[in-house]
């Protein structure tokens, strides 16, 4: 039987999220933005370093790889396909890769639009988003289009529902308000929203969220919501086309 997985919410910067997964005698740190924070929660938890994996290439999710992998050894994995831009990577994986972390197999998924070559880890039932998939949110279309995002978030809702969501920021109070302007009348962003203010109010991390509550209120998982359509004007427009739009109103919300 497999080891089981623990995992530490690593709060880096303002409002990154680095993550420890540990399971047996493996630890990895998902997206170290910084040295520091991931340095003092190994040492509070007593765990030792192996792994370091990142889902893309931005400095506020790699900016601690050459040291953490400096001082402890630790193997930098992430997205084959944009190895140059992984800082001291030693492995690239994409999609179907026979990888694993211990003794769990890792499913990597590429999920491409916030970067070309952005990858998710889904590890025993939680995936690892990094900027691709947020809590009531998706990330910016830096190096794709709308189609490609589209295409990259439907993967990942094809994951069970209950399948645990970490991503690479604490934006779900702001995204959650920007998903209200455009479905006021969902009754489940409501009740998740009043939970999430609770949350924040008190300094605690809304992440994760389950797969299945994201689609029932996320927006950028919802182009389809009849509510957020007519919201829009965009009643009969095709789906890419509605997410598109979804995506430039956030960008200027």
């Amino acid at each position: 039987m497999p080891s089981p997985v623990e995992i530490e919410i690593v709060p880096c910067l303002s409002d990154n999220y680095a993550y420890l997964v540990k399971t047996g005698d493996v630890c990895a740190v998902v997206d170290p933005s910084e040295p520091e924070p991931v340095r003092a929660a190994l040492a509070k938890r007593g765990w030792t370093l192996t792994h370091i994996l990142n889902t893309h290439h931005h400095l506020d999710h790699t900016g601690g790889n050459l040291t953490l992998k400096e001082e402890t050894g630790a193997v930098v994995v992430g997205p084959a396909k944009d190895a140059a831009r992984i800082p001291g990577i030693d492995s690239g994986v994409e999609e179907g890769s026979d990888w694993s972390l211990g003794d769990h197999k890792v499913q990597v998924l590429e999920v491409p639009a916030h970067t070309r070559g952005a990858i998710t880890f889904v590890i025993d039932g939680h995936a690892f988003t990094g900027d691709t998939l947020f809590t009531l949110g998706c990330g910016r279309l830096f190096e794709g289009d709308a189609a490609m995002m589209w295409a990259s978030l439907s993967k990942l809702m094809k994951l069970p529902d209950d399948t645990k969501i970490w991503c690479g920021h604490e934006y779900t109070q702001s995204n959650g308000r920007f998903a209200l302007s455009i479905e006021p009348g969902n009754q489940a962003l409501k009740a998740r929203m009043d939970e999430v203010n609770a949350q924040r109010a008190v300094g605690k991390p809304t992440v994760p969220a389950t797969l299945g509550l994201e689609k029932q209120t996320n927006p950028f998982l919802r182009p389809d919501s009849a509510e957020i359509r007519k919201s829009l004007g965009m009643e009969n427009q095709d789906t890419v086309a509605v997410f598109h739009e979804i995506r430039e109103r956030k960008n200027n919300f």
